[in-house]
């Protein structure tokens, strides 16, 4: 029987310390990492508010057309990623007039297909495709659907509890460098994680599962991503996204917040009309601009705080170029989840 052996947060942090420094020594495909340090006002996030969905999201697409541009020439294929942790509630998942904004967005650049690809937290992706209209897509575009629970396993490693190394297979073609990868989410609460942004988003959804795993009794096969939680009471989990982050993190971060979800999220939460939509080829200020807009402390959301302590994207507001509408014009103060006292307590505990 496993046991769980309690750690202070000098202990968790000076394990972090040691994994970081130890860079890729677990293993994997690396993507490359973010630049350690950049200039003020290099990295640029749009805001965009008001009208509708699509619009919202095309007309910040807009915004860093220029930055976005110079990344994708030198990529051999796009991946859209949606969220989709369950395949039959809207709330919960990417928007089709999110996607069908992007593509159309993109396209004029990139000529050759679009994949788009997810591991759904139980079920079939292509269900969740189906049921959420995405079909239709490929009417329009050149549009390839892909589960990623069919494709081949690459191993990396994460911490438990312990901080002992457990395998999690991950999707190859979302490791890959030559992978142009489009995250696109919208605003959630999170019972694990405080809130689901841009890089949770990808790298949870990268772990794979077994194509017979659902949620509920007569389940078959086992699903790797609670692997990635890091133990019982989610001891590790913000070593590990902040760690998978430093090789898997978006190309681009497209936060879809026309209507978000609070409180216990990120399935069972309920509806905010909040009608922005944030876009950034730097995924971290993404991530900032938007705990900022739904009123939580960036500071106590440990993984994206420790990943702007490495320099793996900007977390400083005051050094960002946000375009468009002002972050103080939009923010609202979103319900956390019930839970959400225990999810900090590696933040605060002294």
């Amino acid at each position: 029987m496993r046991t769980t052996t309690n750690h202070s947060r000098r202990d968790f942090l000076h394990t972090m310390g040691r994994v970081a420094l130890g860079g890729l020594a677990w293993g994997c495909l690396p993507r490359p990492l973010a630049a350690q340090s950049r200039p003020a006002g290099s990295s640029r996030v749009a805001l965009t508010a008001g009208g509708t969905r699509g619009d919202n999201i095309h007309r910040a697409l807009r915004l860093v057309e220029t930055q976005i541009r110079e990344t994708l020439a030198r990529k051999k294929r796009v991946v859209l990623k949606p969220n989709i942790v369950v395949t039959s509630k809207q709330l919960a998942a990417t928007h089709l007039d999110c996607l069908e904004s992007i593509l159309d967005f993109l396209s004029p650049f990139h000529k050759d297909e679009f994949i788009i690809a997810e591991s759904a937290a139980s079920g079939s992706a292509l269900e969740g495709f189906s049921n959420y209209g995405y079909d239709r897509l490929a009417r329009k575009y050149n549009v390839r659907f892909v589960d990623l629970d069919d494709e081949l396993s690459t191993m990396i490693h994460v911490s438990d509890e312990r901080f002992h190394p457990q395998a999690v297979r991950m999707a190859p073609l979302l490791l890959d460098p030559e992978t142009y990868i489009v995250s696109a989410t919208p605003l959630k609460t999170h019972d694990r994680a405080v809130v689901t942004l841009s890089l949770k988003n990808l790298v949870v959804g990268a772990a794979q599962k077994d194509k017979t795993y659902h949620w509920g009794p007569g389940s078959k096969g086992t699903n790797d991503k609670p692997i990635i939680h890091g133990g019982p009471a989610n001891e590790a989990i913000n070593l590990n996204l902040f760690q998978l982050a430093r090789r898997l993190h978006p190309d681009l971060s497209v936060l879809d917040g026309f209507q978000g979800m609070e409180h216990n999220g990120p399935v069972s939460g309920t509806p905010v009309d909040h009608k922005v939509a944030m876009v950034s080829t730097d995924w971290l200020a993404a991530d900032r601009v938007a705990t900022e807009l739904m009123g939580f402390d960036f500071n106590k959301i440990g993984y994206l705080s420790f990943a702007a302590k490495a320099g793996l994207g900007e977390g400083d507001l005051s050094r960002m170029a946000i375009i468009g509408e002002k972050v103080t014009d939009h923010i609202r103060q979103y319900r956390p989840h019930d839970r959400v006292e225990e999810q900090y307590k590696w933040m605060t505990r002294s």
